[in-house]
């Protein structure tokens, strides 16, 4: 048998991100747009600095609503801790850790830098091609 393949291998590398300083109405407008629950909030270096979910942006959105007021920042409303996997993790860890825990994807790292993403879908597609 082949080499056990790594997360990187099938990571999605087309992302959209936000940066922390961007206006959360706009973020939350991509994430409508693309039909996607959250994405990740890098620095001006690339850095994974958090990520905004839905969630995230309910927390906006009830105050704009209910009270008028102006909503902020992505920094103001992302959170600050991400559970991550690092590009060269094995593909059966990534899928146990899909396995025990909530999440349904994981923003991929190298170091502080995000290089993409992996899905409960892509840890699928890969057993899928590998049998």
């Amino acid at each position: 048998m082949d080499q056990e393949p790594r997360v990187e291998r099938y990571m999605s590398r087309e992302l959209v991100a936000f940066t922390p300083e961007m206006d959360v109405l706009s973020a939350m407008r991509l994430l409508v747009e693309h039909e996607i629950a959250g994405a990740p909030v890098v620095d001006e270096s690339g850095n994974l600095v958090g990520l905004l979910s839905e969630r995230d942006c309910l927390r906006v959105a009830y105050p704009s609503l209910y009270y008028q007021q102006p909503a902020g920042r992505v920094a103001e409303y992302m959170s600050r801790e991400v559970q991550t996997v690092p590009a060269d993790m094995l593909l059966s860890e990534a899928a146990e850790k899909f396995f025990r825990g909530p999440y349904r994807r994981f923003p991929v790292v190298q170091g502080p830098q995000l290089v993409g993403q992996i899905s409960r879908r892509d840890v699928l597609r890969a057993m899928l091609e590998r049998y």
